[in-house]
């Protein structure tokens, strides 16, 4: 008996299994592993105090520099003298290194700044390996 090349075409794909639910399942756990794989997060090391605030101790006036990184422009102030950006700003400190060792440094910040300028600024600081550090904080 001839056969017809349509009725064995037929009967060969109803003898295949559908792997449509097989590719949905594959795609969803591929999605899933890709969404919680670990990404590499870079970080700076920061020391804070282990006291509470009322423990907090007032400012010294005498041998003490603060740095005032403000919102907007300028953006940056050393001893109330100020700088519009991060250019012009960091010739300043590396002019007053030996002084920023001395002193004790205090970090004044407005509320608006971004973490990219306060990550610039904490960056430098390590990096020239000045420890005396103190971030003021406004009383509520």
């Amino acid at each position: 008996m001839i056969k017809s090349p349509e009725a064995s075409q037929s009967a060969w794909r109803a003898m295949t299994p559908d792997i449509t639910p097989l590719l949905d399942i594959i795609f969803i756990v591929l999605v899933f592993l890709l969404l919680t794989a670990n990404i590499p997060l870079q970080s700076l090391e920061v020391d804070l105090p282990k006291t509470d605030s009322e423990a907090l101790s007032a400012v010294q006036d005498e041998k003490s520099m603060t740095i005032n990184m403000m919102a907007g422009s300028p953006a940056w102030a050393l001893q109330g003298e100020k700088y519009e950006d991060w250019a012009a700003f960091k010739p300043v400190l590396e002019s007053n290194l030996e002084a920023l060792k001395k002193a004790e440094l205090m970090l004044a910040s407005d509320g608006m700044v971004t973490v990219d300028n306060m990550m610039k600024l904490l960056a430098f600081l390590q990096e020239h390996e000045i420890q005396a550090t103190q971030i003021l904080m406004e009383e509520e």
